[in-house]
């Protein structure tokens, strides 16, 4: 039997692009070789497509240097007539085929690649692709939207106010009153559509919060500022079904920062130390089947296909979602496909079983 002919897309213009990097290394060592012939194509921080080393090494996640895409001569560009054929156009303008390909699994975070507009470029081209579509994705990265769609579905959301940035320049003590109404220091001051806690800033003091704000702005011109509730960070997985059935939800996993004021880029990806990533976590039956009711209905309430990543608040008050995440990490230090493996679902097998979703739509 042939094998499939999967390209592995990764990199990118937004400032998540290593953490993408990193992404694409895990997925490189974990798929299966023997069903799939994996084309790595990067993408460029200037949104080129170019040839890519088949090396998870390469890509991987380092301490102090983050992988990147650099453009070194050849280019790769997708055929526009639906016949699924990839070229690669060298320096001197050459082209080669480099034939048809089955799928393509986008392995992008955060805008021009989470975004949707990754997802309706392959629309446009013809390709099938692993994950959300576009709408999902487009609501899933921006959290004015995401919430609002999470509260029409009675999915209880952290409190929050939105910014954007000409309201900021010309009428800040309205935003201000709005942001004082929420209940109290401390806020979360984050980036509208970004990821990976890239700007995002704790506000213990009103002093530090026109800091926040401009932070927030070199990232986006919306914000959303979020009231700091007191409970445990817990993300649960989901998964699409096949033939129509409910998702399916993981088991749950516990976030325990240490010696960080929250669960920041660096925690993340630079300082694995400061952060116990706890799987399963200890919570109750009951507290686990509510999570998860809650998980499936934040999936739905998106139009979310594929996969998605639920990260909640435990509060004496009950659960509140923090966000969904529509292409979640895939990196060693990664809750999703932990999650999966606690599941019952190892890693090379949770790849195979989005690649059949993805061929399944």
């Amino acid at each position: 039997m042939s094998k499939l002919r999967v390209v592995l897309l990764f990199g990118g213009r937004s400032s998540e692009h290593s953490i993408s990097c990193a992404t694409a290394s895990g997925v490189l060592g974990a798929i299966d070789r023997s069903k799939y012939e994996i084309i790595p194509v990067g993408i460029t921080r200037q949104g080129v497509f170019v040839p890519a080393i088949d090396d998870a090494a390469h890509w991987a996640l380092r301490k102090g240097k983050l992988a990147t895409v650099e453009l070194e001569g050849s280019t790769i560009e997708f055929a526009l007539d639906g016949s699924r054929e990839l070229t690669e156009v060298a320096s001197d303008g050459s082209r080669t085929s480099l034939g048809q390909v089955d799928l393509v699994f986008p392995l992008l975070h955060g805008p021009f690649g989470e975004d949707g507009t990754m997802q309706g470029y392959l629309e446009l081209v013809g390709v099938p692709y692993v994950g959300n579509g576009v709408l999902a994705s487009a609501a899933g990265m921006d959290k004015e939207f995401s919430k609002a769609l999470f509260q029409a579905a009675a999915v209880p959301v952290t409190p929050h106010v939105v910014i954007r940035e000409e309201r900021w320049a010309h009428d800040p003590e309205s935003a201000l009153e709005a942001v004082r109404g929420l209940g109290g220091l401390p806020l979360f001051v984050k980036p509208a559509r970004a990821g990976s806690s890239v700007g995002v800033s704790k506000v213990k003091s009103w002093d530090a919060f026109g800091d926040a704000v401009a932070l927030a702005f070199e990232h986006d011109n919306k914000l959303v500022v979020e009231h700091g509730l007191v409970g445990r960070e817990v993300e649960c997985a989901v998964l699409s079904s096949f033939d129509g059935k409910a998702p399916r939800v993981s088991v749950a996993g516990e976030i325990v920062v240490k010696g960080r004021e929250f669960y920041d880029f660096d925690a993340k990806y630079q300082d694995e130390d400061s952060v116990d990533l706890i799987v399963p976590a200890e919570i109750t039956e009951e507290q686990l089947a509510e999570m998860q009711t809650i998980a499936r209905r934040a999936f739905q309430a998106l139009g979310c296909e594929g996969l998605g990543r639920v990260d909640f608040f435990l509060t004496e008050q009950g659960f509140f979602v923090n966000e969904i995440n529509t292409m979640p990490g895939f990196t060693p230090l990664s809750m999703f496909p932990a999650l999966w493996q606690a599941s019952g679902i190892a890693y090379p097998a949770l790849i195979d079983e989005l690649i059949a979703l993805a061929l399944a739509k």
